[in-house]
């Protein structure tokens, strides 16, 4: 009676940890999608800052005020963009490590160890993927701030003086925020390509 009570524990272990681990996967996998669509719409975010910048900049006649705000409408977007991924970062860096406790618990659980070792396999690579998402977005937030000083400093300079020569003034920082920009743009892809990996990796969809 006692050994059949044991087994029966034993069971009941075993399936707690794979619904707990079926849950953290449903709810990493959801967690990665929210998190590459943000990147996505990060990715288009720079493209029109960018677009917005260069536009005022190469503009050689007319009114330059019309330009002007719409970079000033792209720089409170890009600084949204960047609050994100600073919280994405935190998250992952936190909260998000406890979905990979989950699979680990039920991966140690399994007997036979040919099918522990594959798990475990499978489990590593996953949470390799999840390391380069979460560098490249700890990259893309600390390659936000001198970008984002770039973009208040133009902003600063022609708040008063949206003219010619005003615009004459904020080309070498133009270029500054160009430079910095694409460092931004290629951690973001970087964690954009990872993140596609994982949700693949992820989906209960079989191909």
């Amino acid at each position: 009676m006692k050994m059949k009570k044991q087994i029966w524990m034993t069971i009941g272990l075993a399936t707690l940890l794979a619904t707990a681990t079926q849950a953290s996967q449903e709810q990493l996998a959801k967690s990665i999608k929210e998190a590459q669509a943000e990147a996505t719409r990060t990715d288009a975010q720079l493209k029109g800052t960018l677009s917005a910048l260069n536009g005022l900049t190469q503009q050689s006649k007319g009114d330059l005020r019309p330009a002007y705000d719409t970079y000033c409408a792209e720089v409170a977007k890009t600084e949204a963009a960047a609050g994100w991924t600073r919280t994405r970062v935190q998250w992952m860096a936190g909260d998000g490590r406890k979905y990979f406790q989950d699979w680990q618990n039920t991966v140690n659980s399994i007997s036979n160890q040919s099918l522990k070792k594959k798990a475990q396999k499978r489990l590593d690579a996953v949470k390799a993927s999840y390391e380069k998402v979460e560098a490249s977005l700890q990259q893309a937030s600390e390659k936000f701030k001198p970008f984002l000083s770039d973009l208040s400093d133009i902003q600063k300079t022609l708040a008063t003086d949206v003219t010619a020569g005003g615009v004459k003034a904020v080309k070498s920082t133009v270029k500054s925020a160009n430079w910095n920009l694409q460092y931004v743009d290629k951690a973001n892809k970087a964690a954009l390509k990872e993140m596609d990996k994982m949700q693949k990796a992820l989906s209960s969809e079989a191909k």
